[in-house]
């Protein structure tokens, strides 16, 4: 029996990661789990799964549920309480939170020499050298959940260190890469909201339109495998089947193929290196009319281009671009700007953000108010030179 400690539930891998623990209650239980706002979900999570430990991040949500939930569970609610969810008990904490708490989440859990399954971008993209050092010192395994970085993880038979040339991470494209640049530019929330492979949440899915999302998987990717940035490519696959490749020196390629389906790298980040049964079905090769590969076209996607750009200098730029690029992302959701302007304000922040090592959480922490201050102020027209 796993015990998980599963912070971020409510979002879509928390609740992916619920369905696989009942799918399978003789392997897996729940003895923590944290949500941010969605406290009616909370409480039937809370409910089904009964964890010792449950916290909520908004007091007044909490408010709306609490005398109606289980007696027998500790609750903890505010802005830091998602760190009362990484327990003692647990046997993996599973870090789902969405955004730049999900560093300190894995700091704490590293601290505690507690595995890590991970579906949190910025941990690595912000703190990628903070991280992986403190993890080795600590010998902290991190597993990933990306489907792209499980799909590398498994072409290397679950052995990180295993010797490779290079990777190839495959991108859908999003809805806008057969568009020209200045059909993009027009592009409006609606239309940037409808990718044409996956369901996810708005800010991932918005990434994948700028391709962001795949600028951010390059920063994790060279901090999970240790490989130099210019030893990973990107190449457009607009099927979705195949998830990413590994290509070693004898000239042989293995990539993982399969429907795309978070399930099966959620299940593996909690089983690995076993692979039981998933409710996804089997690849039928006969039917698939065609798999195709393009490169990416840069020129379209400057956000791609920045993150290749934040990942070379190295420092805090990684965390300027990943901070940065969430404010404006959250500001063209809330339509303050336009789709086309999301790179400008990355860029900005990139410019006027002094690079230096990256070697503490205070410093990364300083950086990422700095870049969300640069952006606010920025579209509210009040930054000062």
């Amino acid at each position: 029996m796993k015990k998980i400690a599963l912070l971020g539930s409510t979002g879509s891998i928390g609740v992916q990661v619920l369905g696989v623990v009942s799918r399978y209650p003789e392997l897996f239980s729940i003895v923590s789990l944290s949500a941010g706002s969605n406290a009616e979900l909370f409480r039937e999570q809370v409910k089904a799964f009964r964890p010792k430990v449950a916290t909520l991040k908004d007091a007044s949500a909490f408010s709306r549920v609490k005398e109606n939930l289980p007696t027998t569970t500790t609750y903890a609610v505010g802005e830091d309480s998602v760190l009362s969810a990484i327990v003692e008990e647990a046997d993996i904490v599973v870090v789902a939170v969405v955004g730049f708490a999900g560093l300190q989440c894995v700091l704490k859990a590293i601290e505690m020499g507690k595995p890590i399954a991970l579906a949190n971008k910025e941990s690595l993209c912000c703190g990628g050298e903070l991280v992986t050092r403190l993890a080795k010192e600590k010998n902290v395994p991190i597993y990933p959940v990306d489907s792209e970085h499980s799909a590398i993880w498994q072409c290397l038979d679950f052995d990180k260190t295993r010797e490779c040339v290079s990777l190839t991470l495959t991108a859908s494209g999003g809805p806008f890469w057969r568009l020209t640049k200045e059909e993009i530019a027009g592009v409006t929330k609606a239309q940037a909201l409808k990718h044409p492979t996956w369901n996810m949440g708005a800010k991932i899915t918005i990434d994948s339109a700028t391709l962001a999302n795949k600028g951010l998987e390059v920063m994790e990717a060279r901090y999970l495998f240790d490989i130099p940035e210019d030893r990973i490519e990107v190449v457009i696959h607009p099927e979705s089947i195949v998830h990413s490749a590994v290509n070693f020196a004898d000239g042989v390629t293995m990539a993982q193929m399969s429907y795309p389906n978070m399930e099966i790298p959620i299940q593996l980040a909690l089983t690995a290196p076993s692979r039981i049964p998933t409710t996804v079905k089997k690849l039928d090769l006969a039917t698939l009319s065609q798999l195709t590969f393009y490169p990416v076209p840069e020129e379209k996607f400057p956000c791609f281009h920045l993150a290749r750009q934040a990942l070379k200098a190295g420092g805090v730029l990684p965390c300027a671009y990943s901070v940065a690029n969430e404010a404006a992302v959250f500001a063209f959701l809330r339509e303050e700007i336009r789709f086309s302007q999301i790179p400008y304000y990355i860029s900005l922040a990139m410019d006027k953000i002094s690079n230096e090592r990256a070697d503490t959480y205070q410093t990364l922490l300083s950086v990422k108010t700095e870049a969300e201050r640069i952006v606010t102020a920025a579209i509210r027209g009040q930054l000062c030179k």
